[in-house]
């Protein structure tokens, strides 16, 4: 025990709770690939490169289908994966935890700074007698934040699904950025008016904080464009806020230094205006809807109700309620429609009030809640996303750990006011017992998630029979006995692969997926489709515009049919194009998948440049409608249409990509 008040009792801590948080997830890192990992890593061959050459990199980098930014330091991370150790799930997902720990230290270290901030702590500590003991509280304090946030379950679908390393590695930057600028201004106010070189180096620091990581950041995932609002909120709850008395000098001059106006001028309201400027007149517009079930108005009200259950979620979670898939989830369509959706906004306005009202009283616990409510405003306000994933929560659950661990160790309370300083907070053992039994309680149920996590089929079980509404979970099951059956039709997981499809299939507000499972499972088995299965996704189809799910769905019987492993009805497959396409504005990979299956199984060469010419429009910056395009116009002896769409392919060629392609194409003997 002697270790614990040696200099190393620090590090000893910080690596205990970095092991403890390893150990738990473990049993995780068996487990398989889910949902979006499909379409983004296993069937994306642009990160399953076959070299390390910069243009196989630069191509990799660029393959993400999940954004227009791409995201290319996370893509190419997977790529960095995949030549490592291949097409293997447990090393991207021990990638994915390393990158955790990494992240809770750093919360570490931006809890240590920001407790640091506090006036009272920050005075006190440059005072002999107390500078020991408060220098470990501080660091107590700040170890069981960082424990807290790597602990909690919430957070377990940021490590273990694979493809929200995107998330994960945005926030790797913005807490890093963080921990600079925090840095930066604790040397600015420590330099006061007699160090005017100290202090310019400190406000360089808080520059360099703020733009550089929120540049690398955004290479990961859009949400690292959040950085600089947070540094706001901590220049708002911590330093703007303090008075001259406590803090000398060096607070009046932090008062009145504009730099740091400036500063969040330029890198916070101006991107912001400009931003909203580009962002609200695409979301006026019905189009941008079109695809979801849900209007601009209903999503607003819907996530009133979800932002506090991400409150609930993230500090008293209930197995149920952490289900990974939450597309059963009831839209609100009016503020009593359901009542828990006034009741809602009406806690989100107090919780708000609440946040301001502790500014002076509890500066940590009303930062905490600024920065949880402030990182919802990218993905719960007017974008038309999905309304619910967990990872959203990753950096905002550190906002929450930080305003109820500060407020049950009493750390929230070195403020400004004296006399709410000077009195004792009551019931102090309540209150560390309530804390213990909070990281128990987070800590076992992240074991057991990992533990389910372990195994792709116990995981799908579990999904199922967390929501038995959800479209995407009995899916999801249906698809996992389906690869346990191995097409085999005496299986005995075959006729639970039908069971759990047909389920799927006849939810409410599911997509043609199950239905495209079953045509695909009967096809690989020789065996015909039913008829039903057919005219409920023709008739999906036609109710309304194609999704990303259904346009993945048509491009796996076409794939199939393309590569002779499926027989389908060609009427079939033509009428479901047929309805998808009738929609306004289809996709651009509806439009070339349906232009590759007329060429290679229609045998109709028009209609297949017509429909990659209409691809190539729709998103002209991707290079694959190019290439198809090319070789199409060139076997069907349009050489000038082909070699005019070459050059505009050449112009793509960023680092030299598209060597390869380019070569080839050129090298054909139409073109010569």
């Amino acid at each position: 025990m002697k270790l614990l008040h040696t200099k190393y009792a620090t590090t000893f801590w910080l690596v205990a709770a970095l092991l403890l948080t390893f150990a738990l997830y473990w049993p995780g890192l068996s487990g398989g690939w889910l949902f979006d990992d499909y379409p983004n890593i296993v069937d994306n061959k642009g990160v399953q490169p076959v070299d390390t050459r910069l243009p196989t990199l630069i191509t990799a980098a660029l393959s993400s289908p999940s954004s227009d930014f791409k995201r290319p330091l996370a893509s190419l991370s997977f790529a960095l994966n995949y030549r490592a150790a291949g097409l293997d799930p447990y090393w991207m997902k021990l990638t994915n935890l390393l990158i955790h720990l990494l992240n809770g230290l750093l919360v570490f270290f931006l809890a240590r700074g920001l407790l640091l901030s506090l006036p009272i702590i920050g005075d006190a500590a440059n005072e002999t007698s107390t500078s020991e003991s408060l220098a470990r509280r501080v660091t107590v304090i700040a170890i069981l934040i960082a424990t807290a946030w790597m602990l909690l379950p919430i957070n377990l679908t940021a490590v273990l699904y694979v493809v929200q390393r995107m998330e994960s590695m945005a926030n790797l930057f913005v807490l890093l950025g963080l921990v600079g600028y925090v840095a930066g201004r604790r040397r600015m106010l420590a330099a006061g008016t007699g160090a005017a070189i100290s202090s310019t180096r400190g406000f360089v620091l808080c520059v360099i904080s703020i733009t550089v990581p929120t540049a690398l950041g955004l290479l990961a995932k859009e949400t690292a464009v959040m950085l600089p609002l947070y540094a706001f909120l901590i220049e708002w709850a911590l330093y703007r806020s303090a008075r001259p008395q406590e803090v000398a000098a060096t607070v009046t001059t932090s008062r009145r230094d504009w730099r740091i106006w400036i500063l969040f001028l330029v890198v916070l309201l101006l991107p912001m205006l400009v931003g909203l400027a580009w962002i609200v007149p695409r979301v006026l517009h019905p189009d941008s809807w079109v695809t979801r079930e849900f209007t601009l108005g209903t999503r607003l009200l819907s996530e009133t109700r979800i932002v506090l259950d991400y409150i609930v979620w993230t500090l008293l979670p209930t197995t149920h309620a952490l289900s990974f898939y939450h597309d059963d989830f009831v839209i609100s369509t009016g503020l009593l429609t359901p009542w828990a959706t006034l009741a809602s906004l009406l806690g989100l306005i107090a919780l708000a009030v609440l946040t301001v009202w502790l500014r002076r009283r509890a500066p940590l616990a009303a930062l905490g809640l600024a920065m949880f409510l402030g990182s919802q405003l990218l993905t719960a306000t007017i974008l038309p996303l999905d309304l619910i994933y967990e990872h959203r929560n990753y950096f905002a659950s550190f906002g929450l750990v930080l305003a109820l661990i500060s407020l049950l160790l009493g750390s929230a309370h070195a403020v400004k006011d004296p006399a709410f300083a000077a009195a004792p907070l009551p019931y102090a053992l309540p209150r560390y017992a309530l804390l213990a039994a909070l990281l128990f309680a987070w800590a076992m149920q992240t074991a057991l998630a990992a533990f389910i996590w372990g195994v792709p089929l116990r995981l799908a079980r579990d999904l199922a029979a967390r929501a038995p509404e959800s479209p995407r979970a009995q899916y999801d099951l249906g698809r996992s006995y389906l690869v346990y059956s191995q097409y085999d039709p005496n299986s005995s997981f075959t006729p639970l692969a039908y069971e759990a499809l047909e389920k799927a299939a006849s939810l409410p507000r599911s997509s043609i997926l199950p239905q495209q499972a079953l045509i695909f499972m009967n096809a690989r088995m020789h065996l015909p489709a039913k008829d039903a299965w057919w005219d409920s996704l023709i008739a999906k189809l036609k109710a309304r515009p194609s999704g990303v799910q259904d346009d993945s769905s048509m491009a796996v019987l076409t794939k199939c049919v393309i590569s002779d492993h499926c027989d389908l009805p060609k009427e079939r497959m033509l009428a479901a194009f047929q309805a998808a396409l009738a929609h306004p504005n289809p996709s651009s990979r509806l439009q070339a998948m349906y232009g590759q299956y007329a060429w290679d199984v229609l045998k109709d060469k028009a209609l297949g440049e017509r429909m990659l010419a209409g691809a190539v429009a729709t998103e002209p910056s991707e290079p694959t409608y190019h290439i198809t395009l090319i070789q199409m116009l060139a076997e069907s002896g349009h050489k000038a249409d082909a070699l005019t769409a070459l050059q505009k392919l050449k112009r793509m060629n960023l680092g030299g990509r598209l060597d390869d392609a380019i070569r080839e194409l050129s090298a054909l003997p139409q073109l010569q």
